[in-house]
């Protein structure tokens, strides 16, 4: 698998409702742990994780076939190409939906909400 098809499943599963925004934002999360210490340092490697994002565990095969998928690879090809471009540099390490609370959320530190998801960075709020 290609760094820009692993980021363009996570975009999809994790993000493909949401406005580019919130495309961005999951984005940019998965580029954010490549280039930190604490997670894998490839794309693919962030993206399958265990139990980083849910539906690299939830059984069902990854086979997206909603119609954005096409628009969702061109982005995810883009943010790699151009990532100084089309990040908001935010620093987000975590984030989830904002209809679960997740164990880890209160050891990390809240900095924005984008569409449906909170967006987290290491540090204590």
């Amino acid at each position: 698998m290609t760094a820009a098809f692993c980021l363009a499943l996570a975009i999809y599963y994790e993000a493909r409702s949401e406005p580019l925004a919130g495309q961005l934002a999951v984005a940019e999360v998965v580029i954010n742990r490549v280039d930190s210490e604490r997670f894998p340092d490839t794309v693919c490697g962030v993206v399958w994780q265990p139990r980083q994002f849910s539906f690299t565990h939830d059984g069902k095969p990854e086979r997206p076939r909603h119609e954005v998928w096409g628009d969702i690879q061109a982005l995810a090809s883009d943010i790699l190409d151009n990532p100084d471009d089309t990040l908001f540099h935010h620093g987000a390490t975590h984030y989830h939906a904002t209809y679960v609370r997740p164990y880890w959320a209160d050891d990390l530190e809240l900095i924005g909400r984008v569409g449906d998801h909170l967006f987290y960075i290491e540090g204590h709020s």
